[in-house]
């Protein structure tokens, strides 16, 4: 059972507790400034709260009928609890809300809890970046995922 959660628009007071589950997720992480500069682009910038605590984000923009999933993340200690599922929830409602026909995203290829999360969203393989995200030792190939977008049928999953 998912615990009840908000998730709202995120503001600038948000962005160190945001750069704080960054970091501890990834080891490449996203800067301040890049979610700063997503926020004054009015990217959609959402955040997952519970009680109050921040346990995870999202952030996309849609154009010329296109959403592009920039990142989803949530708190470790948190993950398993369809928090993610919330997210992408409010991901595709945004999509269709803002009359996107496709949506799209880049993923690790080692990351294959993301992989599963975003095929529960019928998201399929579209093609691959090679050498796309740093790694520990070099460079590591994204895949790169879409989903046509039905405004009739989306109802999460």
């Amino acid at each position: 059972m998912k615990p009840n959660i908000i998730i709202r628009k995120m503001e600038d007071n948000d962005l160190d507790k945001v750069i704080s589950i960054e970091n501890s997720c990834y080891p490449f992480p996203w800067t301040k400034r890049i979610f700063s500069d997503c926020i004054k682009a009015n990217n959609i910038c959402k955040i997952c709260e519970i009680n109050g605590n921040i346990i995870g984000y999202l952030i996309m923009y849609v154009a010329v009928a296109e959403a592009h999933i920039l990142n989803v993340c949530v708190k470790k200690d948190m993950q398993g609890k369809g928090l993610g599922a919330s997210l992408m929830d409010e991901a595709m409602e945004n999509a269709v809300r803002l009359n996107a026909d496709t949506a799209f995203l880049e993923v690790r290829v080692s990351n294959a809890k993301a992989i599963e999360l975003y095929s529960l969203y019928d998201f399929v393989e579209v093609g691959q970046r090679p050498n796309y995200y740093p790694a520990e030792n070099g460079r590591e190939d994204a895949i790169v995922m879409a989903k046509h977008i039905s405004p009739m049928v989306f109802n999460g999953i």
